[in-house]
């Protein structure tokens, strides 16, 4: 009896101990890869805009979503010139795969409008991630009821109508140089106002300095629930489920569709290895029901899109997107 009480606390050491291993969390098949590839290094987000955009969001919801993928991440931000300053900066970081920068459209098309000396050429592509539509607003007071009445102030007197939107290059003006040509005035004689961020386009477009506005719908949804502006049209090809309501831009006449997209890029330099990795853990992470959850509560679509046919989709748009701001007179 002696005996079995000295050996008593050592079997509930022992016990207790297997106990704290077998319901420990243990790493997904993903973060084991990750960690193999990366040597267990912490992941950095670099989001090249000020916090609140659509970037930060993004940047914000992978660092959430990847928690029970990879573990703890850090995002920080980097902002001005449609991304080109933080583009600049993350290219320093040639071949560290901790280091990873959300990306998209806007970047794309900065990098022409700003003559940028580094593009996407310069990163390793590795997933696109969310697909967001623009949206053409006016103030709840304008006298343009809907699209059609843009167009005819367009094609009567094209810089009479200022419009507001995103950085110079971005989404916004790529949209508004298409609406141009779609209605049959020249792009190049836009009257387009850049802002680096919502609410200042938002301030412009109310303080009667600009005749509409072109935003994202996630980024200006709250001030069409409130009634602050009006959407006229969608760029989308269909209906959005969040504006019912509201056309898309060809039920209004005017053919033109624009879907502005999100990703993510490492830098030049990492091994095949690394990238994939990175790969699996960015398409495992938008498997998560964090990650399908935030695409629901911010109205993104998932466009998930990785490796070779992510890298094709990057070289396809910066074409496209240069002969569009060409048109414009910002690429020359």
């Amino acid at each position: 009896m002696t005996q079995v009480r000295r050996w008593l606390p050592v079997v509930v050491a022992v016990l207790a101990t297997l106990a704290i291993v077998l319901t420990a969390p243990q790493k997904s098949p993903a973060g084991t890869t990750a960690a193999n590839a990366l040597g267990d290094q912490q992941l950095r987000i670099m989001a090249p805009a000020a916090p609140g955009g659509g970037w930060d969001q993004t940047s914000r919801a992978m660092q959430e979503s990847l928690r029970e993928v990879v573990g703890r991440t850090e995002v920080y931000n980097v902002a001005g010139a449609g991304g080109t300053i933080g583009l600049s900066q993350f290219v320093r970081f040639d071949g560290d795969a901790s280091q990873l920068m959300t990306t998209g459209l806007i970047m794309v098309g900065a990098v022409v409008a700003n003559h940028s000396q580094y593009s996407l050429d310069d990163t390793t592509p590795l997933v696109r991630l969310t697909s967001d539509y623009e949206v053409v607003v006016v103030p709840k007071d304008s006298p343009l009821d809907k699209l059609p009445d843009v167009a005819e102030a367009m094609k009567g007197n094209l810089r009479s109508v200022s419009i507001a939107g995103g950085s110079a290059g971005g989404a916004e003006q790529i949209l508004a140089g298409l609406m141009a040509k779609a209605v049959g005035v020249n792009p190049a004689q836009l009257s387009y106002v850049a802002h680096s961020g919502g609410g200042e386009m938002l301030s412009t477009l109310l303080s009667g300095r600009s005749t509409i506005a072109i935003s994202g719908v996630s980024e200006i949804q709250p001030q069409i629930d409130s009634g602050e502006v009006r959407a006229l049209a969608v760029s989308s090809p269909q209906r959005l489920e969040g504006l019912p309501d509201v056309p898309t831009m060809r039920e209004a006449g005017m053919d033109v569709e624009l879907q502005n997209w999100r990703g993510v890029v490492a830098p030049k330099g990492i091994s095949e290895e690394q990238e994939q990795a990175l790969e699996t853990v960015l398409v495992d992470m938008t498997k998560t029901k964090v990650w399908q959850d935030i695409l629901k509560d911010r109205g993104w679509g998932d466009a998930t899109l990785a490796g070779e046919e992510f890298e094709e989709f990057v070289r396809a748009e910066q074409a496209r997107v240069k002969q569009v701001l060409d048109e414009i007179g910002l690429g020359k």
